[in-house]
């Protein structure tokens, strides 16, 4: 799971079990199919962990922001000679002087963002970067699964702190947890959020 900050990729690992095997081809089916039908020429990704998900993604332009400088040399090592594509480390970012897109990613984050205060700053850097749409895939509901993990209701606190927005299409998981071996299932879902502006209300 690309996921800011983990552990595993500043250990030496990858960025979970979400982004390989049949999680990663159904993560890529649906992104890249929302990409074509939307015509997105441009997509930024927070938290892109080892890159290994967006080995199968089919984006015009991309750049992948992570906390973790072991994940970005990483990916800029397995990407080099893709042009297309381009990362960056978000501790050494001046977000709001940086880039946006077309579409913003957060692809099993949310629920390792533990703190109240980081949730919330990386909540506004997921919508503020986008133009038009952003993609979470993530649980939805208030849980406290163990000490690396917090679940929430997001789709709330986009409702209270984003009104402009506006859920746009759900999608859930085609390996639900309960349903395979633990390394192939997942307890996220997609949700899709496109801007409304007063030419598409």
């Amino acid at each position: 799971m690309g996921t800011i900050g983990k552990k595993d990729i500043l250990g030496g690992g990858n960025s979970g079990n979400g982004s390989y095997g049949k999680l990663a081809h159904f993560k890529a089916e649906v992104i890249n199919r929302f990409v074509e039908e939307k015509s997105v020429k441009t997509v930024i990704e927070w938290g892109c962990g080892d890159g290994n998900q967006l080995k199968l993604a089919n984006y015009p332009q991309y750049i992948g922001y992570d906390i973790s400088s072991k994940a970005i040399s990483i990916c800029r090592e397995k990407f080099k000679k893709d042009t297309t594509k381009r990362f960056e480390c978000s501790s050494n970012i001046n977000f709001y002087n940086e880039f946006s897109a077309e579409l913003s990613l957060s692809l099993d984050v949310l629920y390792h963002l533990i703190e109240d205060d980081v949730y919330k700053s990386y909540m506004k850097l997921l919508f503020e970067s986008s133009t038009k749409y952003v993609c979470i895939y993530s649980c939805n509901y208030e849980d406290r699964k163990d000490i690396h993990v917090r679940c929430r209701k997001f789709t709330d606190y986009v409702d209270r702190n984003f009104p402009e927005w506006h859920l746009i299409k759900y999608i859930k998981n085609r390996y639900p947890v309960g349903n395979g071996s633990e390394q192939e299932e997942s307890w996220s879902d997609f949700y899709f959020y496109e801007k409304c502006t007063k030419n598409n209300d």
